[in-house]
């Protein structure tokens, strides 16, 4: 990923769409136009986070990023 730390706490979708947006590494992916989409969904309350987290997932597997998914 892009930025300064190696490290990212997506805690909120607006994590999720900042990090989508800024530190992705590419913007080409199949996934990461969904999860971008999920985003903003989720933002205008028209989808729950949990579908955020499911498209962030999955856009990380299709960019080859590793995570670790924590859900409280």
């Amino acid at each position: 990923m892009r930025g300064r730390a190696k490290y990212k706490i997506v805690r909120t979708v607006r994590d999720a769409a900042e990090i989508l947006i800024i530190d992705w590494p590419s913007d080409d992916g199949e996934e990461y136009v969904t999860a971008v989409r999920a985003c903003l969904r989720a933002l205008h309350n028209e989808i729950p986070p949990e579908s955020v987290r499911a498209a962030l997932i999955r856009a990380a597997d299709e960019e080859r990023i590793s995570y670790i998914s924590l859900v409280a």
